[in-house]
C-alpha cells in the first residue's frame, strides 16, 4: 500500500470519544505489539470494523485520568490536528470539543463534533470516558468532510501494584470515498498509534 496513502487513512480514524449501544459479533484477537492487545469486530449491518486496544500501564490514576479525560490537556493528541476548540467543559464529568484534522492529498481534511461523558464507579474506581457525535451544533464547512457516525470509549481500570489497565473501543466512518476493504485493513493502528502516545505520557 502506497505509504502516503496509509498515513492518511490512519490519521482520520483517530480521536478521543462515546457509547453506541450496538449489536455486534464478538471481538476478533488481531495482534499483541508493545505490549497492546489489539481486536476487531464487525457491527451489524455495516461493512466497517470497530477496534479496541488494551495495555496495562505503571502509572497512577490522577495521572491517567488528567491526560485522558481533561480535554484541555491534548498535547499528547495526534500532531496533524489543524484544530480544535472546546465547547463546554465539566471537570471529570462532561466536555464537548471541536477537531479539524489536516489530512494529506488525496483526502480531504475532515471535521468532528463530539460530546463525551465521563463516569466512576464508587466502589471499584473504574472510570470511563464514552464520546459520540454532536449533531447540530458547529456548521458544516464546505472544504470539509463531516464525521457523523463516530463512537469511543475509554475504561481506566485500576489493578494491583501501581498498574492501570487502559481499554480503548471505538468505531468511527470515515465517510467520503475512503473503501471498506481498505479502511478494515488499517483499522488496529488506531488503538496502536493512540495507546503508544498515552503510555508514554503516563509513565
Amino acid at each position: 500500500m502506497n505509504s502516503r496513502l496509509r498515513f492518511g487513512l490512519i490519521i482520520i480514524f483517530i480521536f478521543s470519544g462515546f457509547i453506541y449501544d450496538l449489536q455486534a459479533q464478538s471481538w476478533t484477537f488481531v495482534k499483541e505489539q508493545d505490549g497492546i492487545k489489539l481486536f476487531t469486530r464487525k457491527e451489524d449491518g455495516v461493512a466497517l470494523k470497530s477496534f479496541k486496544g488494551i495495555m496495562d500501564v505503571k502509572s497512577s490514576m490522577e495521572k491517567v485520568c488528567d491526560l485522558l479525560g481533561n480535554v484541555k490537556n491534548h498535547d499528547w493528541w495526534d500532531e496533524n490536528l489543524r484544530e480544535i476548540k472546546v465547547l463546554k467543559y465539566e471537570q471529570d464529568r462532561y466536555f464537548q470539543y471541536y477537531l479539524i484534522y489536516h489530512v494529506p492529498w488525496p483526502f480531504t481534511d475532515r471535521d468532528l463534533c463530539v460530546e463525551a461523558r465521563v463516569t466512576t464507579d464508587p466502589v471499584t474506581g473504574r472510570r470511563t470516558i464514552a464520546a459520540s457525535p454532536l449533531l447540530n451544533v458547529v456548521a458544516e464547512k464546505p472544504d470539509l468532510i463531516r464525521i457523523t457516525k463516530y463512537w469511543q470509549k475509554w475504561t481506566i481500570q485500576p489493578m494491583e501494584n501501581g498498574v492501570i489497565r487502559l481499554t480503548l473501543e471505538g468505531f468511527v466512518d470515515p465517510a467520503g470515498n475512503v473503501p471498506s476493504w481498505l479502511y478494515n485493513m488499517v483499522i488496529v493502528e488506531t488503538p496502536l498509534k493512540v495507546m503508544r502516545r498515552v503510555k508514554k505520557f503516563v509513565q
